[in-house]
């Protein structure tokens, strides 16, 4: 079928009106709300508890966690990367496609016409765009809470030693770098499954509840070696980043598996809407 005078597929549902759209969306805001909030918590809960302790007199990231807004924003990183963080990147990718379907308006936005594949791209980076922007938002709001109550100080990291402000920096932004990057398995199976289903929250409670039971298999030190396939079994990988000389070969081995396992996701998404029989 020839396309119809003037109609360019490549510029249909351009992203800046996608972006707009999911802006709008109170869920939105709410997410930005409870990821702004955590710092304010913390510090509270610190204020309330006084100095924190280590057990058996060892240094964790949590006894550093006063030390400085450096230190404060790795901690906030430490007690949110495993799950507080999975929840945005899910929410955002999960309801993208099902969201429409659930409105009855998917079937209207391809007879514009969207081609499905534009549709699809469209959604999949504006939904990576606010993922990455929730993940980059708590740690800087961390940091700015942090250096108010505690002080612009080194890094004090937990196996001796410091770093300076400037390059405490750049460590920061490897470890949120690598935290979006493992999270990439959670975007892309949130992603397939708002594909195959028209229920938002079936989308987003399965690849949350996917993650979970991932963490759990994870603790299950039966399982050896096998534990290495699981992204999981690299989510803390990070921590490595935050040592006077910093080992890469954990991040890189958990970038490599949650990036095959998005892959092969959002090929199976793409390859079963292209398929898919649109009656919403």
């Amino acid at each position: 079928m020839e396309a119809a005078p003037g109609h360019r597929p490549g510029r249909t549902l351009p992203l800046r009106v996608e972006a707009v759209r999911q802006l709008r969306r109170r869920r939105t805001m709410v997410m930005a709300t409870v990821l702004a909030a955590l710092p304010l918590v913390l510090v509270a809960a610190f204020a309330l508890g006084g100095t924190p302790e280590g057990r058996e007199n060892r240094t964790t990231l949590m006894v550093t966690a006063t030390a400085s807004g450096a230190n404060f924003t790795a901690t906030a990183l430490f007690v949110s990367a495993a799950f507080l963080l999975v929840v945005p990147v899910a929410l955002f990718c999960g309801d993208t496609v099902a969201a429409e379907a659930n409105w009855s308006s998917l079937r209207y936005l391809l007879a514009a016409p969207v081609p499905r594949t534009r549709l699809l791209l469209s959604k999949l980076a504006v939904a990576l765009g606010f993922s990455a922007a929730a993940i980059v938002l708590l740690p800087l709001v961390a940091l700015v809470v942090g250096t108010v109550a505690y002080g612009w100080e080194p890094l004090r990291l937990p196996t001796g030693g410091s770093l300076a402000t400037g390059e405490a920096l750049g460590r920061l932004a490897v470890v949120v770098a690598y935290i979006f990057l493992s999270q990439l398995v959670t975007a892309a199976l949130a992603f397939w499954l708002s594909t195959v289903t028209d229920a938002p929250l079936g989308a987003v409670g399965g690849a949350v509840g996917l993650t979970i039971v991932g963490n759990v298999l994870d603790a299950v030190t039966a399982l050896g070696s096998w534990r290495d396939f699981l992204p999981a079994h690299w989510q803390f990988a990070w921590l490595d980043a935050l040592q006077p000389h910093a080992e890469w070969s954990g991040m890189v081995q958990g970038v490599s598996v949650s990036v095959a396992y998005a892959v092969v996701l959002i090929a199976l998404a793409f390859r079963g809407f292209s398929r898919k029989d649109i009656v919403s």
